[in-house]
């Protein structure tokens, strides 16, 4: 077994106690401030979420979008993890379309949440918050499994197969957050999880840093993909911050797969730095070690490079200047102009295509059983 592993802490193990209620739960939000939209306050879901956080001070604000002493706010900056920790948004989400996707999903679904509790240096959320990135809780859930299920009815059999896969429309549900914290606050990810398990032409699929052991037990037959995001440990600690360690992740894979998800990795986001390329190669060892042969047979993986933003570098430097040793490369990035028209930077063509490059042959060499679904 690879040494990056000899640290793993055992998963804590489903029993009568939820996770969500336990000391590393705790750890990551205490919530100290609940703003609330009013009709989300007075939702089911929302009523259920104010009573699990009693001590929090309730908030009302008009808009969970515009809460002008979070967003907007540059000395929100100098508390960017302390807001994450302490702050709660309940709102009602106000759009419901599916958008096409067809890289790791073929659909983005209308998400549940947006934002997060844990902090990583190149999240792409915060770009569009402005100085806080805490969660938000879209507490109408039944409209949005509404439109999900008419969507998928709409759909019906997928015709042939692609990359996102070989039988079942694939949505992405967790886009703009990380489902398994939220599993923390409410039974959002739960009600999605329940309902695929109903959609037999369908299956969920989210992106997490994450373990939450609360999750074995939904029992989701096969009809949810969980894509454990991995990187090197040494990146992983600077930039991932308040995280499931890398190991963590890894030792839960079988678990997760045994109770019933489909089992992925997202190899994301790869950063070029000094000894880049080693630091990888050790960790796909590690993944070949320690995966049993269960996980090695089902799993695919996505290669995704970082992409920065200049406004985001502006704000890590006010609070995390070391991981923008790493993240900010001017003399390896160039400008980009993303999806939704905002200008980003990625790292020039020839050095990009040149790392993926290298990434693949690692992985041929290192994880074959590894198949990679995209590189992007």
């Amino acid at each position: 077994m690879s040494d990056l592993l000899a640290a793993a802490a055992p998963a804590d193990a489903p029993g009568s106690r939820s996770f969500r209620d336990g000391a590393r739960a705790r750890k990551l939000l205490r919530v100290a401030e609940i703003h609330a939209e009013p009709a989300a306050a007075a939702s089911w879901r929302g009523r259920q979420i104010i009573a699990r956080f009693p001590e929090a001070r309730l908030v009302e604000t008009d808009s969970h979008w515009r809460i002008p002493h979070l967003h907007g706010n540059e000395g929100n900056v100098e508390r960017w993890v302390r807001v994450k920790r302490e702050t709660l948004v309940l709102g009602e989400r106000k759009s419901f379309g599916v958008r096409p996707n067809g890289r790791s999903a073929d659909w983005i679904a209308p998400g549940l949440s947006n934002g997060c509790a844990m902090a990583c240096a190149y999240c792409y959320v915060p770009r569009r918050k402005g100085f806080a990135n805490p969660i938000t809780v879209f507490t109408n859930v039944d409209r949005v499994l509404g439109s999900l299920g008419r969507h998928i009815a709409a759909a019906g059999p997928k015709p042939e197969p692609n990359q996102c896969d070989a039988h079942a429309w694939v949505y992405d549900v967790g886009e703009n957050g990380d489902c398994s914290v939220d599993d923390l606050i409410s039974d959002n990810t739960a009600d999605l999880i329940n309902a695929f398990r109903r959609w037999p032409t369908a299956k969920a699929s989210f992106a997490t840093k994450f373990v939450n052991p609360d999750l074995l037990r939904l029992d989701p037959q096969g009809r949810t993909r969980i894509r454990f995001s991995l990187m090197p440990p040494d990146d992983s600690k600077l930039l991932d911050i308040r995280t499931s360690p890398v190991p963590d992740r890894l030792a839960a894979a079988a678990d997760f797969l045994d109770a019933g998800y489909e089992v992925h990795f997202n190899l994301s986001p790869v950063v070029i730095r000094p000894g880049w390329e080693a630091a990888w190669d050790e960790l796909l060892r590690a993944m070949d070690d320690v995966l049993p042969r269960r996980v090695r047979e089902q799993a695919e993986a996505e290669i995704i490079m970082l992409t920065h933003n200049q406004d985001l570098h502006e704000v890590n430097l006010g609070w995390h200047p070391r991981g923008e040793e790493l993240l900010w490369r001017p003399d390896l990035q160039q400008p980009k102009r993303s999806e939704n028209g905002s200008w980003n930077v990625r790292y020039r063509n020839a050095v990009k295509a040149s790392a993926v490059e290298s990434m693949r042959r690692m992985i041929e060499t290192r994880a074959p059983w590894l198949r990679v679904r995209y590189a992007f």
